[in-house]
């Protein structure tokens, strides 16, 4: 666990702050640690002179991907909306996560400021009595394809474009006074678990995976109040919502793999996007897991000119019963790419997730980065050994930290090195 010291001080020269001790790292800008009312790392970022759209109306009509999003301030008080462009035609690639492999990290920022926030004010626990635009970002949600939006917002929507760890980017906001939707075909598993009042909503999760439902479209509907029995349904912010539905899919896979037969060598897969470097090991035990993240100096969440960052969170057979507070939404992300690997294979494993952020990550775009990245580095041809040993020339000349670093900061392979084993006594 990273040191929660004394942890900046205040350049007031260049305004610049200097972490000292990964406070920062372990906030990622949501818990308020400094006690300052606003980040000083989220305002640095929004110095960037990021394009956003130039909105000239109160009136704004456009094909959302569809896309919604339901903030967390005040809950359960909550503002939710839409989030759709000044443009009109297919959106889609807007807000699909899945289709982002090879962009560059200001390619998806910029084509997500294209999307604009309306905001209406709500109580997250009893919604259904706040009115026809309510219903509206509910069917929303659950549409399947880009589908015409128009709103009226009270003023122009102005305000800086939004950056965040967990979720992905979008540009300027406005409160809403009136909402209308065009007509769309609703997402088929989506609109069964919308209908079906008494099925419960970790079900419905699962159920919607299971069919081939994209994991950004059930984050949507789970977000909205479209799942889980009827009387427990209530909106959950968006931040919320991305974990929950990555921590059910994954523990659910679990499940499925805990008792399958384990791999039958050590294996390594490596890939490298958005200057994060990925190094991911598999060892040939019952199932085990643990996200290892390498900060450099001068990334998103780690501003330090010279300090490494290195943090972990792991869990054993039986699973986690606490939040992941150092990887926090990413663990989560990591853990879902991984056991939908090990379910498709029929197999169980340790899994090491290994990652370095180097400088070119300088600002946050959201945990589908790691879900994402983590499904592509699965699907490369693994570097194969019959030990342990075999493999770590192979992961020091692919990543900046070598073998004794990551062996000091995992909590799996110190256990791996010193449990004995049945097979140790053959």
């Amino acid at each position: 666990m990273v040191n929660q010291g004394t942890f900046f001080d205040e350049i007031t020269t260049s305004g610049d702050v200097e972490i000292k001790s990964g406070l920062c790292n372990l906030c990622k800008g949501t818990r308020r640690l400094c006690g300052k009312p606003r980040c000083p790392l989220m305002l640095k970022f929004y110095a960037h002179k990021f394009a956003a759209p130039d909105i000239k109306s109160k009136d704004i009509a456009g094909c959302s991907p569809p896309a919604v999003f339901v903030g967390r301030f005040g809950y359960p008080k909550v503002e939710v909306g839409p989030l759709l462009p000044n443009i009109m035609g297919d959106t889609t690639i807007l807000d699909k996560p899945e289709l982002w492999g090879g962009k560059s990290m200001y390619d998806i920022a910029s084509m997500r400021f294209q999307l604009v926030r309306g905001k209406y004010r709500i109580d997250a626990k009893d919604f259904e009595k706040s009115g026809k635009i309510v219903d509206n970002v509910q069917e929303l949600a659950l549409t399947e394809k880009p589908v015409e939006v128009e709103t009226l917002f009270s003023r122009k929507p102005t305000g800086r474009v939004i950056l965040d760890d967990s979720i992905q980017p979008f540009g300027p906001s406005g409160v809403m006074e009136k909402l209308t939707i065009g007509t769309g075909r609703f997402e088929r598993n989506l609109e069964k678990s919308f209908y079906d009042t008494d099925l419960r909503s970790s079900e419905a999760v699962i159920n919607s995976y299971n069919n081939g439902t994209l994991v950004s479209e059930i984050e949507k509907a789970f977000s909205v109040g479209t799942m889980g029995v009827k009387k427990n349904r209530r909106f959950v912010p968006t931040r919320w919502s991305i974990t929950a539905v990555d921590d059910v899919i994954s523990k659910n896979q679990m499940t499925d793999i805990r008792f399958n037969e384990t791999i039958d060598e050590f294996r390594l897969y490596q890939w490298k996007e958005l200057d994060n470097w990925w190094s991911i090991l598999m060892l040939p035990t019952t199932w085990r897991f643990e996200v290892i993240e390498a900060w450099y100096p001068k990334t998103t969440w780690n501003p330090s000119p010279n300090e490494m960052i290195v943090s972990h969170d792991h869990e054993f057979f039986e699973g986690r019963t606490a939040y992941a507070d150092n990887i926090t939404g990413g663990y989560y992300a990591a853990r879902l790419g991984v056991t939908e690997f090990l379910k498709g294979i029929g197999r169980s494993a340790g899994v090491i997730v290994m990652r370095e952020i180097h400088p070119g990550y300088d600002i946050p775009l959201g945990v589908w980065n790691v879900r994402e990245n983590v499904r592509a580095a699965l699907k490369t041809v693994p570097y194969k050994s019959e030990t342990l040993e075999g493999l770590w020339p192979q992961i020091n000349v692919f990543m900046d930290l070598k073998k004794e670093r990551w062996l000091h900061s995992s909590e799996l392979l110190r256990d791996y090195l010193v449990q004995r084993r049945i097979e140790d006594f053959y």
